[in-house]
């Protein structure tokens, strides 16, 4: 089995360098540790091994780790995970991803201060969870297909979902459709336009430029998004909104400017949150399953942690909930 001097030799550092890069230490710079990275992924390293594991005590409690921790999906998400660890004589640790790789949930992941995680934030990096995750040290991600050892995934078909939404528009007669995108850097964002692309492709349309607008997954972008929308004067008869938090954002903004919903323009969504069902109009959207999805990534955690074979990936289904936002035309 590799050790660090190992590793510092092959990455031409001394000891000390390759022990602050695998530690995450601000000191050393990003173009060193990802040379010392590279060398403990040759060399197979890892910092925590399986050895070195087993001596630690449990600490019997799990870590969430999520971009943001406001919002009705994730907390919903957090009460769900929060519930398969009771159940298991767990507690629960639930905490921001801000900072990147400086921030306390790569500390939790990089000094194992939990036996084990739940990861769903696209700014934990690949790198972070593969040199953190071992057989000991079992991680479960929920945004993005990444396997390895001690990794599992759990995702939501996205893509279909965006297609699902769109291919609704479509079928009622929807030709110019606007899409408000999540993130650049999100794994579900992604998903949702390739299904949207994919709709949009199948029907012969195209995809305005001026109308791909940004809302980052919150109510205050959705509602800037769609007033920089309204600013250019002529109007989709659809908006695609990548999540339900920046749909109500934009049913606001549209209520402000006095456009109606869904007599002039049609609105959907994606996620099914609490709220979507008590905005007027009550919001067409799709459902995903949040809660059943938290207790999952729960499930396998603790299977791993006991020692059980679990599949590598599992994708979870999606559905279209009709309610009052959308039209035909």
């Amino acid at each position: 089995m590799a050790t660090i001097k190992d590793v510092a030799k092959l990455a031409g550092v001394a000891l000390s360098t390759a022990s602050y890069a695998l530690s995450g230490d601000s000191k050393v710079s990003s173009k060193t540790r990802e040379k010392v990275l590279e060398a403990a992924r040759q060399l197979n390293y890892r910092k925590n091994g399986f050895a070195m594991d087993l001596k630690r005590s449990r600490t019997n409690t799990i870590a969430l780790i999520l971009t943001d921790l406001s919002g009705p999906y994730y907390s919903e998400l957090i009460r769900s995970v929060q519930d398969v660890a009771l159940s298991n004589g767990y507690d629960l640790i639930a905490c921001s991803s801000m900072g990147g790789k400086d921030s306390t949930a790569v500390k939790f992941l990089r000094e194992k201060r939990v036996d084990g995680a739940i990861v769903l934030a696209h700014n934990i990096t690949d790198d972070i969870l593969l040199s953190s995750a071992s057989a000991a040290f079992p991680i479960v991600v929920m945004d993005r297909k990444t396997t390895g050892e001690g990794l599992i995934s759990v995702v939501v078909d996205g893509e279909q979902g965006g297609y699902d939404a769109t291919r609704h528009l479509i079928e009622l007669g929807h030709r110019q459709i606007a899409y408000i995108s999540g993130p650049s850097n999100s794994f579900d964002n992604a998903l949702r336009y390739q299904g949207f692309l994919r709709a949009m492709r199948e029907a012969g349309l195209e995809e305005k430029a001026k109308w791909r607008l940004g809302g980052s997954f919150i109510r205050e972008g959705g509602y800037k998004a769609t007033k920089m929308m309204m600013m250019q004067g002529e109007l989709p008869t659809a908006v695609f909104y990548a999540n339900d938090e920046m749909a109500v954002g934009g049913i606001k903004a549209l209520e402000e400017g006095g456009v109606s919903i869904p007599d002039e323009i049609s609105v959907i969504g994606f996620d099914d949150i609490q709220l979507a069902e008590y905005v007027h109009p009550a919001l067409t959207t799709i459902h995903q399953p949040m809660h059943e999805s938290g207790s999952l990534a729960g499930h396998l955690l603790f299977q791993m942690l006991n020692g059980e074979e679990v599949n590598e990936a599992y994708k979870l289904k999606v559905e279209l909930i009709r309610r009052n936002s959308v039209k035909q035309i």
